[in-house]
């Protein structure tokens, strides 16, 4: 039997190309979504992957939908906790309804999601999960203390799940990526793009297929000594 990935996010950018290289190695993916309906239908039927929409900042929700994926398919054996949103501004103009939102989706979400399945992969003695985490978690970015907050804290939670779970057959790491070619990244001026493009010592922006590559092999059986790490993929732009 096909092991079963749960993938948030999982419909658009990279939490699309993440569903579709799980896919591709015979994974079972259902991929989760919050708002784009139009985006998640095009996507389960150009990649025939099941796509489940739920808030995962509700952990109501959470907990209704990870309950309805046990019942038919009785395992989630891989999580990876993707999605995650920007509310942008400096932090003496920003709202504490844009706080409090990206903290909601980007963070308790990743509580949430993960607190839902670690019970039944200790009792399997199996599980891989991987938390999407950014560049801007590691250096900070101007504009983005909620964000970076957010980001920053995965790292945090990554490791100290790494520690409590390892006994248990369970790895738990966290990939930052840098600036990636994806719908968002697109649509930033090209000036500025450009600008940010020059400061990457590779000279290019990612690809999301780059980061689906690294979650493919943290999930795999090659993969069972890396835990609890912080593993960059930006080009070079931050070395840490």
């Amino acid at each position: 039997m096909s092991k079963i990935a749960l993938v948030t996010g999982g419909t658009r950018g990279i939490g699309e190309s993440i569903s579709k290289k799980l896919k591709s190695s015979g994974i079972h993916v259902i991929a989760n979504y919050a708002s784009n309906d139009d985006s998640a239908k095009k996507f389960a039927s150009e990649s025939n992957i099941d796509v489940v929409k739920w808030d995962v900042s509700s952990f109501g929700e959470c907990e209704k939908n990870v309950s309805q994926i046990y019942e038919k398919y009785k395992n989630i054996d891989i999580l990876v906790n993707n999605a995650g949103i920007t509310r942008d501004a400096p932090l003496h103009k920003m709202s504490l309804e844009n706080w409090e939102k990206v903290v909601s989706v980007n963070l308790n979400s990743v509580f949430n999601m993960t607190s839902l399945v670690i019970n039944k992969m200790r009792e399997n003695q199996f599980g891989r999960i991987v938390h999407i985490s950014s560049i801007n978690g590691q250096k900070g970015q101007f504009g983005q203390t909620n964000y970076a907050a957010t980001k920053s804290a995965l790292i945090g939670f990554s490791k100290s799940l790494a520690l409590e779970s390892a006994s248990k057959g369970i790895t738990s790491n966290v990939i930052c990526p840098g600036y990636i070619n994806t719908e968002m990244v697109a649509a930033i001026r090209e000036d500025i793009l450009k600008s940010i493009i020059d400061t990457i010592p590779n000279k290019r922006l990612g690809e999301s297929d780059e980061i689906a590559e690294m979650v493919q092999y943290l999930i795999s059986e090659k993969a069972s000594y890396i835990n609890g790490s912080t593993i960059s993929i930006n080009g070079g732009l931050w070395m840490d």
